[in-house]
């Protein structure tokens, strides 16, 4: 079937000054006929040679990124001269939890039996049992330990040597055997983490020279622009087995496929729809928060519909790519809650029910502004209250803490569960700091730039169709206002579309990196790849001939260089040793002193390393998504509350814990002021304000409530004193 090519006369390429116009009435809604462009002889030849160099290219950029992250991260541990324990300590807080059960898939008796202790698992938050494949996203662990397990079987049985030991001598501290290789278990986790990761790269460049129109000069600068503000675009040379180093690369898919699907004139639903759901698929699988993005990318899209840069095809093959995507996650997630109560799954909803009302809405509203207010208040008051609905209907506020978040943000609302998140650093405002170091490299600068050129020209496209639905023909009478044609809008388009598209994702980055700092791994990777469209010769058209743009281009590189290449620099020399004696002293005391059915509580992170490391079981641990974990850690904590130390034996006691680790600098620290734990807790009971707090007196004489069975200068190991002890 002949797709309409565009509304309102618009070709979809061009501006609205170029268009040709039509005798047949093309404004009332009548279809034109398809044009076919003639051949170019060896045109095509030509292009598909710079087809070939594109991807050559962007594998070197992905093999260049692999290299940098990888030398980073041995440069700041010295991974390769650590012992197993060591290097299990150097995955602290999530990353240890993750990374206990790719050791688990290794270490079971067999591929099945591994899956099976993953699905059932007793020990990670002792005395339930979870299923961790449906709370933490853990296909990544389960899949790199199947694939290990399998290496391992062929290359034992092929005799390939895959590893070599030696011995390090540590100075004062107890020599160990240290192995590097492929085969070390550790190292393979990693390898596979970075070989992702460098085909991120790959992506980010072929995503720059798509959006720049095929450019290469679209490429460079965007790959320039990532390296120069690498250690703002990503982390995961310093913690490789975070959620987000799995999950981004198919973000980065996912916008480069919405993007093509965009541009393509008339986008063949069934195929374009499932390479999104695919790539969508994949990036939320691995991460919780992937929902957050995808619902930026709803609105972005949906934005471009109201304006009517795209009509309800391109929007619809977005929306059902993303909720397949989001029903087969809650399938393979075995049913995860949080994926239906949130905002994304909602908000999808709401913009399918703007879809269905659409004939209703064009046909009795003809101003554009009118109809985007209307589509956006059903979309608002949709999201929401479907989301309220849905929530109320399963009973379930697992990510209730999120809204909470957003609340302490623009309030004085405060609970501990807020506090907890928002006295981290990553949880704050976007630094100042972070804004200077990308405007020195001219990022932020660039950003501004190429949003202001694009606002002038779609104006300029606004203005001069208002002025031509406005010109009065040889009759003296206006056209006439086209009825609403659900074929015409389905398919309905305006110039530039997939770059106004990417400059609104930038901008929803942006606004999500200002509010939660952790963010701006969203934000400055999305502005690398909008900075390619300096080289987007019919945006930049402005500039004049070609030889001048390419100037304009090697300037830019060549100011932001000077910052850049500083930053670079900065992480290239970052030399240190990993070492963590007392942590690693506890772990020894537990493995070689206690029980390995002891029952453990403390703080989230040591919580990790302890599952990890010692394989004993543990009350609560450091992903906090889950409700009932968050009231589980509240109660542990009340370790740092004001209440008596009775009291807290009581709490621990009654969530059958044996051992208490006590960490002195918890009791004490606080990353500004009102975040002190004591002071936390003054929240929840202000009752007990300028009470001496619990952990003082744990760390100074636990009995008759606790008993220390191990101390040094960092942890303190105490024996909870059973008021009910056992038979």
């Amino acid at each position: 079937m002949v797709r309409k090519q565009a509304f309102k006369g618009s070709n979809g390429n061009g501006d609205l000054s170029k268009m040709k116009k039509s005798s047949t009435g093309n404004r009332r809604g009548k279809k034109d006929a398809p044009t076919i462009a003639p051949s170019a002889g060896g045109k095509s030849s030509y292009f598909n040679n710079w087809v070939i160099v594109a991807f050559l290219l962007a594998g070197v950029a992905g093999w260049m990124h692999g290299v940098h992250i990888w030398t980073m991260f041995e440069n700041d541990r010295h991974f390769s001269h650590l012992s197993s324990l060591e290097r299990d300590l150097t995955f602290r807080t999530e990353m240890g939890l993750y990374y206990s059960y790719f050791k688990t898939m290794v270490e079971a008796p067999s591929t099945l039996n591994g899956i099976g202790q993953i699905v059932r698992d007793n020990i990670t938050e002792y005395p339930s049992t979870i299923n961790v494949l449906k709370r933490f996203n853990l296909y990544p662990e389960l899949i790199i330990g199947a694939i290990y397990r399998a290496f391992r079987s062929f290359t034992e049985a092929a005799k390939i040597k895959t590893q070599t030991c030696w011995k390090i001598n540590r100075g004062e501290l107890p020599p160990i055997n240290s192995c590097e290789g492929i085969g070390v278990p550790h190292y393979f986790y990693v390898t596979c983490i970075y070989t992702l990761n460098s085909i991120m790269m790959s992506l980010v460049f072929l995503y720059g020279w798509y959006l720049s129109g095929n450019s290469l000069w679209g490429a460079v600068i965007c790959v320039a622009f990532y390296f120069f503000n690498h250690g703002e675009a990503t982390r995961v040379m310093w913690t490789p087995p975070l959620r987000e180093s799995y999950s981004f690369p198919f973000l980065i898919l996912e916008l480069l496929l919405v993007t093509h699907m965009i541009k393509t004139q008339n986008p063949d639903y069934f195929k374009h729809m499932t390479a999104i759901c695919l790539a969508a698929f994949f990036f939320m699988l691995p991460w919780q928060f992937a929902q957050f993005a995808l619902l930026t990318q709803s609105a972005c899209v949906l934005a471009l519909y109201m304006l009517e840069y795209i009509g309800s095809w391109k929007l619809n093959i977005v929306i059902h790519a993303q909720l397949i995507a989001l029903l087969a996650n809650f399938v393979f997630q075995f049913g995860n809650e949080m994926l239906l109560t949130s905002f994304y799954a909602s908000s999808l909803l709401s913009i399918m029910l703007i879809v269905k009302l659409e004939s209703k809405i064009e046909g009795s509203i003809r101003n554009l502004i009118a109809k985007c207010l209307v589509k956006g208040i059903v979309w608002l008051v949709g999201t929401f209250g479907l989301k309220k609905i849905i929530a109320t209907a399963l009973r379930t506020a697992d990510d209730a803490h999120i809204w909470e978040i957003f609340k302490s943000k623009f309030s004085d609302f405060n609970n501990f569960h807020t506090m907890l998140y928002t006295c981290a650093k990553e949880f704050d405002f976007l630094e100042v700091e972070t804004v200077v170091k990308l405007s020195k490299t001219l990022l932020i600068p660039s950003m501004f730039f190429i949003t202001f050129v694009l606002a002038i020209k779609c104006l300029r496209y606004e203005y001069l169709s208002y002025v031509e639905s406005n010109t009065v023909d040889e009759d003296g009478q206006k056209p006439e206002v086209p009825e609403y044609d659900a074929e015409v809008a389905a398919h309905r388009s305006k110039p530039n579309a997939d770059v106004l598209y990417n400059v609104l994702q930038m901008i929803a980055f942006s606004c999500m990196a200002i509010l939660i700092m952790r963010l701006k791994l969203f934000m400055t990777p999305m502005m690398a790849i909008t900075a390619s469209l300096f080289a987007h010769r019919q945006l930049f058209a402005f500039l004049g001939p070609r030889y001048r743009q390419v100037s304009f281009l090697v300037a830019i590189l060549a100011v932001a260089s000077v910052a850049g290449i500083g930053n670079l620099t900065s992480q290239w020399n970052i030399i240190g040793e990993f070492e963590n004696w007392p942590h690693e002293e506890l772990l020894n005391f537990i493995n070689e002193n206690l029980p390995p059915n002891a029952v453990f509580a403390g703080a989230m992170p040591t919580m990790a390393s302890i599952k990890l490391s010692c394989l004993r079981p543990i009350v609560n641990h450091p992903h906090y998504e889950d409700a009932g974990l968050r009231e589980r850690t509240m109660r542990v904590y009340s370790m740092y509350s004001r209440r008596s130390l009775e009291q807290v034996r009581d709490t621990v006691e009654a969530m059958g814990v044996d051992f208490y680790v006590l960490e002195d600098s918890w009791c004490t620290r606080k990353t500004r002021e009102g975040c002190q734990m004591p002071q936390i807790w003054d929240i929840e009971e202000p009752e007990n304000a300028g009470k001496t707090p619990a952990c003082s007196y744990a760390r100074g004489n636990p009995e008759p409530y606790f008993k220390e069975v191990f101390k040094n200068n960092v942890y303190t190991l105490l024996q909870v004193v059973k008021k009910n002890p056992k038979a």
